[in-house]
């Protein structure tokens, strides 16, 4: 890990031409290296841990019954908020800079037990159905500290150049994890996989930790031109009470803005998924061509996603406006619903997915990451937690439930399809507003 802060410290890359090239594709400043590579990193441990796990996820999904799963979504939104309460009362009582430790601490602890269970009850469905949950919390809830951590030492100009950036290295994850897991699978216990992840945590703890530290040895760096920036307190705790960061969703127009756009954005997601596993099963019966195609998708995704990540979305957002970047994809998708409306086959199917995915990825995560930019200290990490995994997982149980009620019509429903192109819009007219609401709240912070 210290050999990338060396090679972003390193003088023949502040000096040399190469350096000067990549640090402009890159849209980097000097200073702003280590931050970044601190970044990459930490997404990049995050993810692929993750992305290890998942795999196993859906086979213990599949073992707790494929008929079940609008009951696991239901029990992972009731997970949802017995961690959330838990990470409040983290956050509560402990200095910001300590939040992410402690809590990917506490999911390191998680992985041993799950550990445990598998080694006594290794055909368990209820050890199957538990983990199945907690990975779909612990999804949301470790990326949505994570980001919490960079909006809480990036600033300004930073965030709306680095966020993207910073994300290509949960693309570089998302891609290595599955393959580790595929290569290990049969060779190695779903035990020994926990523990890899476990060791990779503990290295994105120190990750973490290094922003922290940067941030420290850089105060005025993203601020206003010679000005250090105040004293920001992150050693101290945010004090209030675990329920603080739901109370405050409700009481803000802008936070309940967020909240909305989360729900729209996983009700859109979940349209489109049912949608596509559809297609595909009347596509390709065989279960060896679907995995094919699922892995083609896959690849196109994640490859398409990092050169959006690394060497555009931070331009749009320069150029455009956060607009740009909220909007823009969920206009494509209301469309592309309409597409399969009349044309609910295979191919149409797959470019509207492809499309969303590599969007989302690339565009909207960064972008919706950035509203929270003028967010206070609490709401970045109470609010945005509440949102990110209480209501996101909330959309997923309610969409999960309509889809199980659109299924009486049976196959394709061109009706299912122009609502989600309804949805679709709404998300993008939630997007306008929000990125709006951004711009007048940044401009009173930069006049402050």
């Amino acid at each position: 890990m210290y050999g990338i802060w060396y090679i972003a410290g390193m003088s023949n890359w502040k000096r040399g031409s190469l350096g000067r090239l990549l640090r402009r594709a890159l849209n980097v400043d000097e200073a702003e290296l280590p931050a970044a590579a601190g970044g990459i990193l930490l997404f990049f441990l995050l993810f692929l841990a993750y992305s290890m796990l998942r795999p196993v996820r859906e086979m213990m999904g599949i073992a707790g019954g494929v008929r079940n799963l609008q009951w696991l979504f239901t029990a992972t939104f009731g997970a949802s908020l017995l961690f959330q309460m838990l990470f409040g009362w983290i956050a509560c009582r402990v200095p910001r800079r300590s939040i992410l430790p402690w809590t990917y601490g506490f999911f390191i602890l998680n992985l041993g037990v799950f550990a445990a269970l598998m080694l006594a009850c290794p055909d368990s469905a209820w050890t199957a159905r538990a983990f199945y949950v907690w990975l779909s919390v612990f999804n949301l809830l470790a990326v949505s500290v994570a980001w919490s951590v960079l909006a809480d030492v990036m600033r300004g100009g930073q965030v709306k150049r680095l966020f993207a950036l910073v994300a290509s290295g949960s693309s570089l994850g998302a891609v290595l994890g599955p393959a580790v897991t595929a290569t290990l699978a049969g060779a190695v216990e779903s035990m020994w996989l926990f523990a890899a992840a476990a060791v990779l945590l503990g290295l994105a703890v120190l990750a973490g930790m290094y922003l922290h530290r940067w941030r420290d040895g850089n105060p005025a760096s993203g601020g206003k031109a010679g000005a250090p920036f105040p004293e920001d307190c992150r050693a101290r705790p945010l004090g209030g009470n675990p329920f603080t960061g739901a109370s405050a969703v409700f009481r803000s127009p802008f936070l309940m803005g967020i909240g909305l756009f989360i729900i729209l954005l996983a009700s859109t997601n979940t349209f489109l998924y049912f949608e596509l596993m559809r297609a595909v099963a009347s596509a390709f019966p065989d279960p060896v061509r679907q995995t094919r195609v699922f892995g083609i998708i896959d690849v196109i995704v994640q490859g398409s996603t990092m050169l959006l990540q690394v060497f555009f979305a931070g331009r749009i957002v320069r150029r455009f406006g956060l607009s740009a970047l909220l909007v823009a994809v969920p206009v494509l998708i209301s469309l592309g619903f309409v597409w399969m409306a009349f044309s609910p086959v295979f191919a149409v199917a797959a470019v509207v997915t492809v499309a969303r995915r590599i969007g989302e990825y690339g565009l909207v995560r960064p972008g919706r990451e950035m509203l929270n930019s003028v967010l206070s200290p609490e709401e970045k990490y109470k609010a945005k937690s509440f949102i990110d995994t209480v209501l996101y997982r909330g959309g997923d149980a309610a969409s999960a439930w309509l889809k199980r009620s659109l299924d009486v019509l049976g196959g394709h429903s061109p009706l299912a399809m122009l609502g989600g192109a309804a949805i679709s819009a709404l998300w993008a007219a939630t997007g306008f507003f929000l990125a709006r609401r951004h711009r007048e709240m940044a401009g009173r912070q930069d006049e402050d």
